[in-house]
């Protein structure tokens, strides 16, 4: 076994140079070949073509870096050994079945912009043969796996989530003592996550707490004459929200959607509200710079109350409420100069079988970018419930400052 052992070793010690001559001999693969930018006065670049958009393309040059070209300046733009792959939108032609996007390896060649699958199964939805497209025409030119992605519309729960996370406190240490503390979180995922497919679906997520905490001490005993102590007086303020909608569009500005919607409001006596319903939107406005959305529903809704103390022994129960009703919304988003966002919106929710348990509310905010994703945060809020529980104000207004953290 030992000699048989040697005799193996002493073969792959002598075949071994045999075997690294053989790989030495063999040709080294080809480098790959840049694409090949020329301008009209004939200067050339050599590099990658990346994307277009806006009438220019942007070439990854291996001398120059990554340079903005217009279509204009482009003689002709050849393709290396190994080009990317691109989907071609034209202006004013929306993506769809009947008017796929052409797929494929991209050059450019006497004012225009020639798109040429490498084989009939790279674009199973329109021609094998190259497609022609004059550069006027051209929208945009998207990665092609980047474009499969958001056309298939594959994406896992977590993708395509943004939204902000506010935090704001106010303490006051003296002779009385405040802590008013609150947090909110807002999430959206609009799908597809790009601007030059038309809407699919759209998801909100939203949760708001004020907490508040205020204590007075009580008076101070007088010698004389004598007067007992006087317990300290706590306040407490709790205002809760959380809402989810899901919307479905059937075209780029009309939707149907379905809400739900919990409420609780220590200062107006609500325990807890409850909403659940479906119904419409349509985004009249909606540009760069603007959105306004409108909505209504249908909906069931549910009022309970706090139990109310009276005269501070016996507690009056107010019954809950089974109402049927609706909600009539209006949003509007702006984006301001230095990049600041101002939103509002309002809510108004008539009820159809209890005329008087209607409710409304309205609420206004302006971001102000501080440092990169942090802004400042301010935010005014009116709620208003027509039937609060005995003894409460039918208005609870919130002025809110904060710090808000955008999520990208």
């Amino acid at each position: 076994m030992r000699r048989l052992t040697v005799l193996l070793a002493a073969a792959l010690v002598s075949v071994a140079p045999l075997l690294q001559a053989q790989d030495a001999a063999k040709p080294a693969p080809p480098k790959p070949t840049p694409d090949v930018h020329i301008f009209n006065n004939g200067d050339q670049l050599t590099g990658q073509l990346e994307r277009a958009a806006g009438g220019n393309i942007v070439f990854k040059s291996d001398m120059a870096g990554e340079l903005t070209i217009g279509f204009d300046k482009i003689k002709e733009l050849r393709n290396g050994s190994n080009p990317a792959q691109f989907a071609l939108l034209r202006k004013g032609q929306p993506v769809n079945k009947k008017t796929p996007a052409p797929e494929g390896t991209v050059s450019v060649a006497d004012g225009n912009v020639i798109v040429t699958p490498d084989s009939p199964s790279d674009n199973k939805d329109s021609s094998s043969t190259a497609a022609s497209v004059p550069t006027a025409q051209v929208d945009l030119l998207v990665a092609k796996a980047e474009f499969d992605k958001q056309v298939s519309g594959k994406h896992t729960f977590f993708e395509g989530w943004n939204g902000s996370v506010t935090g704001g406190a106010t303490l006051v240490r003296a002779t009385d003592t405040s802590t008013v503390l609150t947090a909110a979180l807002n999430l959206i995922r609009a799908l597809p996550t790009v601007s030059w497919l038309p809407p699919r679906n759209r998801t909100t997520i939203n949760v708001v707490e004020s907490y508040g905490k205020n204590t007075s001490p009580g008076a101070i005993p007088q010698p004389a004459p004598p007067t007992p102590p006087v317990p300290s007086v706590t306040t407490l303020t709790s205002i809760f929200h959380t809402d989810a909608e899901r919307d479905e569009y059937f075209s780029p500005r009309f939707y149907a959607l379905a809400d739900l919607s919990f409420d609780h409001n220590y200062a107006q006596g609500l325990q807890l509200q409850q909403v659940y319903g479906g119904g419409a939107g349509w985004t009249p406005i909606k540009d760069a710079k603007q959105e306004l959305d409108l909505k209504a529903d249908i909906h069931y809704e549910k009022q309970q109350y706090i139990t109310t103390p009276v005269n501070g022994a016996v507690a009056a129960t107010t019954p809950s409420v089974n109402i049927i009703g609706a909600t009539i919304f209006e949003g509007y988003s702006r984006k301001l100069p230095r990049k600041m966002v101002f939103t509002e919106s309002l809510n108004v929710l008539p009820a159809f079988n209890q005329a008087k348990a209607y409710s409304a509310n309205a609420t206004a905010g302006l971001a102000i970018p501080v440092f990169k994703r942090l802004s400042a945060s301010i935010v005014t809020t009116d709620n208003f419930l027509n039937d609060p529980a005995p003894g409460y104000e039918k208005n609870s207004y919130q002025f809110i400052t904060g710090v808000s953290y955008n999520l990208r």
